[in-house]
C-alpha cells in the first residue's frame, strides 16, 4: 500500500512541477512518510518517475482492452471511433494523468528521454495489435479501403495525438464540440468508396 500511495503522491506532484521541481521529501511529506522511507520501494527519484510513468502508459491500454472486449460484436468504425472517444475523454476526466503525460511527453528529463521513448513504443505497439485487427477487419469486408497497416496506424495516432494537443492548447470547452466532427471527417479518408456507396443506397 505504502508503494502506491507513494506512486499516487508522485504522479500529482511531477504533474504540478516537473521532474526537476519535483523532491522526494516533498512525495514523502504528502504520503505522511520520512525521505528515508520512500528508498524502501524506489532505488531512486528516476526509477520511482519511470515506474509513475509506465503504469500511466499501461493502464490506458488495460482499459482499451476491456473497451474492446465490450464493443466487440460493434461495427468496424464504431469500434475505432469509441477507442478515439475514449482516449479523448480519459484526456478530460484524468487531468492529474494527462497533465503528467504531456510533461513527460513533451518536456521529458534529458537524461531519461531515451527511456521515456521505448516506453512510449512498447505500450504503443500493445495498443497497435488491437488496432491492426480492427484495421484488418474493416479491409477484409471492404469497409476501409486497401492501404498499408502501417499508414492506417500512423494517420490513427496523428488523430488522437493532434487532439491531446488541440485539448492542451484550447481548453475543453472549445474542443469536445468538434471531436464527432474531426472523427468524421478522418472516416471519410480511410472509408472504402464502395462500401460508402452502398451506405447511400
Amino acid at each position: 500500500m505504502t508503494r502506491d500511495n507513494i506512486k499516487a503522491a508522485a504522479l500529482i506532484l511531477f504533474a504540478r512541477n516537473g521532474y526537476e521541481g519535483t523532491y522526494l521529501s516533498e512525495i514523502a511529506n504528502q504520503v505522511g512518510i520520512r525521505k528515508p522511507s520512500i528508498y524502501n520501494h524506489f532505488s531512486s527519484k528516476e526509477e520511482l518517475f519511470l515506474s509513475v510513468f509506465e503504469d500511466v502508459m499501461w493502464a490506458h491500454v488495460k482499459q482499451i482492452e476491456t473497451l474492446v472486449e465490450k464493443i466487440k460484436d460493434a461495427s468496424v468504425e464504431d469500434k475505432l471511433y469509441q477507442i478515439f472517444n475514449d482516449t479523448f475523454q480519459m484526456y478530460i476526466e484524468e487531468e492529474e494523468v494527462t497533465a503528467f503525460y504531456k510533461r513527460a511527453v513533451i518536456y521529458p528529463p534529458e537524461h531519461l528521454k531515451e527511456f521515456i521513448r521505448e516506453k512510449i513504443f512498447v505500450s504503443e505497439e500493445a495498443l497497435s495489435c488491437i488496432l491492426r485487427d480492427i484495421f484488418a477487419e474493416g479491409i477484409k469486408n471492404n469497409i476501409i479501403r486497401e492501404e498499408k497497416m502501417e499508414v492506417l496506424l500512423a494517420s490513427y495516432y496523428c488523430l488522437i495525438d493532434g487532439m491531446f494537443m488541440q485539448l492542451s492548447f484550447y481548453g475543453e470547452d472549445t474542443i469536445k464540440p468538434r471531436v464527432k466532427s474531426v472523427w468524421q471527417n478522418y472516416w471519410r479518408g480511410i472509408e472504402n468508396v464502395s462500401y460508402k456507396s452502398q451506405k447511400v443506397h
